[in-house]
């Protein structure tokens, strides 16, 4: 007969097997001064070892204190055409004139870790993931207090253009209109005040976290029965 040990043995292969792309990705959105940033830092200084971030490519110059390979890889519009045409890419956005992307390396990267692995894209990185076999993420939408707000934030930064800001704000717009519709995410994080904000994002991840864990230990339990009274 089978001993309990190879029973367990045999049931975590086959839990290996089915999950080998690790725990479920959160990919979080929003407009650009919504907020998302602070959230973040915020989850991984109270979860450091449990979410690992995904570096993302852009074509975007740096701004100030930014890092190539922390922050963003920033590559040239030629090295990312080259990518995407080598198919690197799970998906790809143009956004105020810049191209952006979650490349498969930088996803496998993080799970290999057993992290969760954290995707911060734009609203067309959304659509190319959401239905996704591979990826099966946890969506979430964060929404601003309102565009008025958006706009005191991204003047504060002093970092944009009119031109450019005016497009921020456009884009902002349609942003908001796709997160708020029903159906598009998981959970919609309204950011009017921080901390009620990331307890409501917290305790959907820890409850979404937990229903993984529960479905996983369900599943050995049932692969362990099922091995009773089998013979080597």
């Amino acid at each position: 007969m089978l001993t309990l040990t190879v029973v367990i043995a045999k049931a975590f292969s086959q839990l290996s097997g089915m999950v080998k792309q690790g725990p479920r990705p959160l990919v979080i959105c929003g407009p650009s001064g919504s907020g998302k940033s602070t959230l973040l830092k915020k989850l991984f200084k109270e979860f450091p070892e449990t979410f690992g971030f995904s570096v993302s490519h852009t074509t975007r110059k740096p701004r100030p204190g930014e890092e190539n390979g922390v922050h963003y890889h920033f590559v040239s519009v030629e090295e990312m055409q080259a990518a995407i045409e080598n198919g690197e890419f799970i998906e790809t956005a143009v956004f105020s004139g810049n191209m952006y992307g979650t490349s498969k390396k930088a996803v496998e990267n993080v799970q290999q870790q057993g992290k969760v692995c954290v995707l911060d894209i734009e609203i067309e990185g959304v659509k190319q993931v959401r239905n996704s076999d591979r990826l099966n993420p946890l969506l979430v939408f964060v929404n601003p207090p309102s565009v008025a707000e958006l706009e005191r934030r991204l003047r504060g930064r002093q970092t944009e253009t009119e031109e450019s800001l005016q497009k921020r704000l456009n884009t902002a717009r349609v942003e908001i209109e796709y997160g708020s519709t029903p159906g598009n995410f998981d959970i919609v994080v309204h950011n009017n005040n921080l901390k009620q904000a990331y307890a409501d994002l917290r305790d959907f991840i820890v409850r979404e976290l937990e229903t993984q864990q529960n479905q996983d230990n369900f599943f050995i339990s049932s692969i362990i029965t099922g091995y009773k009274g089998y013979e080597v």
